[in-house]
This record gives C-alpha cells, sequence and structure tokens, in this order.
C-alpha cells in the first residue's frame, strides 16, 4: 500500500501538468479558454518543444519566465502551453488536443506563440525566436490586447 501511494504522489508531483499550473501555464486549452472568458482575459499559447527546442528554450529564459512578464500576465492573460515534447511523457489526451490546435492554428514551426480573445480568435502571432527585448514584447501585447 504504501508503494502504490508513493508512486501515485511521485506521478502527480513529477508529471508536467503539475509543473506548468505551479507555473501558471495550462496544458488544458478548453480550462483556458473558459478562465479566459470568465475573467475577461486573452490567451496567450505558447506553441513549444519544450525539452529539445533550443529557440523555445530561449524564449522562455529570455521573456516569459522573466518576473516582468509574469506580472503582466497575471493582470491580462491566461497562460496556455501546447507543447511537443521528445522526451516528456504526455497522456494520449494531450497529445490528440496538441496535434488538433496545431492543426487548427497552422503551426509550422517552434515556437510560436498566439494571442488569441475568449472564442479562439487570433489576435496576435509570432513564429520563430521572438528577437526584441522583454519591454518590447510586452508593448506588442499590449497593443495587440487593447485592439
Amino acid at each position: 500500500m504504501k508503494n502504490l501511494l508513493l508512486s501515485v504522489l511521485l506521478a502527480v508531483f513529477l508529471s508536467p501538468a503539475y509543473a506548468h499550473a505551479e507555473s501558471g501555464w495550462i496544458t488544458d486549452y478548453k480550462r483556458a479558454q473558459e478562465e479566459a472568458k470568465a475573467s475577461h482575459k486573452l490567451l496567450l499559447v505558447n506553441f513549444t518543444g519544450s525539452d529539445w527546442c533550443g529557440y523555445c528554450i530561449q524564449l522562455d529564459r529570455a521573456i516569459l519566465s522573466q518576473p516582468l512578464f509574469k506580472d503582466y500576465a497575471d493582470k491580462n492573460l491566461i497562460l496556455v502551453e501546447i507543447d511537443f515534447p521528445r522526451r516528456k511523457p504526455q497522456s494520449v489526451e494531450v497529445k490528440k488536443q496538441n496535434a488538433e490546435l496545431a492543426e487548427r492554428y497552422q503551426i509550422e514551426g517552434f515556437p510560436t506563440l498566439v494571442l488569441l480573445n475568449g472564442d479562439g480568435k487570433t489576435l496576435w502571432r509570432y513564429d520563430a525566436l521572438y528577437t526584441g527585448d522583454i519591454t518590447e514584447f510586452l508593448a506588442e501585447l499590449d497593443k495587440a490586447r487593447k485592439g
């Protein structure tokens, strides 16, 4: 019984979904969309290869994990990570959801960031590594958010 409990706890606390929930990124698109509608926020969807894509890792370090971005996101965005890892395990449901979203938003490479309203309409998009600084990035998001 102890081994079973330990296995369950390890699976929960080491799972990618738990880690992303702790960091503010949601992996369930429908849940994120519901939150965006309820809170009148936009969705920032990060299509990434988090454990193998060098540009994705650079984007995360340079912008997405910075306190300035996190503060902005807390006030204005629901963060969604749609991940295509090579080494991290994912459930069949998550893989299916991610493939469907990649097709819907015509994702051709990583990273791709898509800013959506609560109905899923694209307001802004950036494909590849963002080359500006964090201030420029937030200004672009704010401009798209304000329409």
